[in-house]
């Protein structure tokens, strides 16, 4: 049995320089409640590692701002919640999972395309906990980037788009569900289900971390989210941070 979330709410803005922007200074004002912050425009979009986020009008560009405290070791699990519940709103709305599946670690595929990411960010604190997250999810709603070396893609290539909000009321719940499990029943069924539901499983991948890069067969995901990868040596490797990369979608060109 799991437990009901608490409340949130929606706060929507013409324009922000980033959705984790503003969470962040909700964070320093120290507000107790979840809010989802969903902008139209972003002036100063970010991805993981500092990264430029493209973020044109009409795609979704939302943070959810998550009031914990967390221990920082189990923190990171919320992006996992988090790409349970974008695969859960992109499957109601083309009505059809099989085209879907998440990358490690943090994005939702589209035949093989990049359609969605995730970006968690902590707030920082004196204390030993995390008083707050922000977990900014973009969404391809309705135009995708085409200079990228991996293929993207948007959801209006197989379908109507829904508007930023009416997707945003669907994320929401969704993200509601995975949480309230997590919270009842700890990380091990949401990595079960991130696990059934991940791209590649089984197959070849390249992983580049900062110093090096790795390949072989992608194996698994570990107890509390890392990913292992079996290198030709035979040998196991544990990989808590990186970029995966699949080889047979390498160069492939993103569609207009």
């Amino acid at each position: 049995m799991t437990t009901s979330e608490p409340p949130f709410s929606i706060r929507h803005y013409e324009s922000l320089d980033s959705t984790n922007e503003e969470a962040r200074r909700l964070a320093k004002t120290g507000e107790q409640q979840k809010i989802w912050i969903l902008t139209d425009e972003q002036t100063a979009g970010r991805g993981r590692r500092g990264r430029a986020w493209v973020s044109p009008k009409g795609n979704l560009m939302t943070t959810l701002y998550l009031p914990g405290p967390f221990a920082p070791e189990i923190a990171g699990q919320l992006s996992f919640v988090a790409g349970l519940a974008i695969f859960d709103t992109v499957a109601k709305l083309i009505g059809d999972e099989s085209l879907l599946g998440l990358k490690w670690p943090n994005d939702l595929l589209l035949s093989g395309a990049k359609l969605a990411g995730i970006l968690l960010e902590a707030s920082s604190s004196a204390e030993r906990d995390i008083q707050s997250l922000a977990i900014g999810i973009g969404v391809n709603l309705r135009h995708h980037p085409l200079d990228t070396p991996y293929p993207a893609s948007s959801l209006e290539k197989i379908c109507e788009a829904p508007t930023p909000i009416q997707a945003l009321q669907i994320l929401a719940p969704c993200f509601d569900a995975h949480l309230a499990t997590w919270r009842a029943h700890g990380f091990l069924p949401i990595r079960n289900l991130w696990a059934q539901r991940a791209y590649g499983m089984g197959g070849d991948i390249t992983a580049r971390m900062e110093t090096h890069q790795v390949s072989g067969i992608f194996e698994g995901i570990t107890e509390d989210g890392n990913l292992l990868l079996r290198l030709t040596s035979g040998a196991l490797e544990t990989i808590a941070a990186g970029d995966i990369y699949f080889p047979h979608l390498i160069g492939m060109k993103n569609d207009k």
